[in-house]
């Protein structure tokens, strides 16, 4: 009975150790599971994200555009600036969603004619409520679509840039606390402000209605009359 007793107790103590073993691996792996599905929780977070970049800088006052001052006379909460907004967008994966999927939709939507033919005029900023316009019109429709959604227009500023062909061309800087990004009716791809290739000229001032100078070049162009 003692030597039975003793198998026993050996064989039992063993199978402690192994359920305890046993429990341990399973915590460990576990464990170690929920940490690597954090990271891919992130990493999948960080990639519905652009790269982050540095901002465009201004470097003082710049003359406005003859045709954007007469869009502001007929739309002056378009200009205004509301010094209360912030300055950058804080960009979550649910903003920059909304931000593509506008920026999309204007672009499939509206069909890019030059102002000359649509309005027998040189440069005209309008909202393209007839589904046509040229460049300023596709950026000024998304502002006014992305401030309906809650982005803040103060973080939008319609830019000014000598694009590839050497014209004049507008497109909208989005300012977010990962850097600025253009939205355009030449391309859907969104890209940091660095990657366009264009030349930056100058942007509507983000602490008053006025033109801030980005830069480019000497002399500015005074319409942006391309499509």
């Amino acid at each position: 009975m003692r030597q039975d007793y003793f198998k026993n107790g050996i064989l039992s103590g063993l199978n402690e150790k192994i359920s305890l073993s046993h429990a341990f691996v399973k915590v460990a792996f576990l464990s170690a599971f929920s940490v690597f599905a954090g990271h891919a929780v992130q990493a999948q977070t960080l990639a519905a994200l652009p790269v982050a970049s540095n901002p465009i800088e201004s470097i003082g006052a710049a003359k406005p555009l003859l045709a954007w001052m007469k869009f502001c006379d007929g739309n002056p909460t378009e200009c205004a600036v509301d010094v209360n907004e912030p300055e950058k967008i804080d960009l979550t994966p649910q903003v920059w969603k909304t931000i593509v999927s506008i920026n999309q939709r204007v672009n499939a939507k509206i069909k890019a004619v030059t102002d000359a033919d649509h309005w027998g005029t040189v440069d005209v900023w309008d909202f393209a409520e007839d589904g046509r316009g040229d460049c300023e019109d596709f950026q000024l429709l998304k502002r006014r679509l992305l401030a309906e959604s809650g982005l803040p227009r103060r973080a939008m500023r319609m830019t000014v840039v000598i694009d590839e062909l050497g014209e004049g061309h507008a497109v909208l800087v989005v300012r977010t606390n990962r850097g600025d990004y253009v939205l355009d009716n030449k391309t859907s791809s969104i890209l940091p402000w660095s990657r366009t290739g264009y030349v930056y000229i100058k942007r509507e001032s983000q602490d008053q209605v006025g033109w801030v100078s980005l830069g480019g070049i000497a002399t500015s162009p005074t319409t942006t009359a391309n499509r």
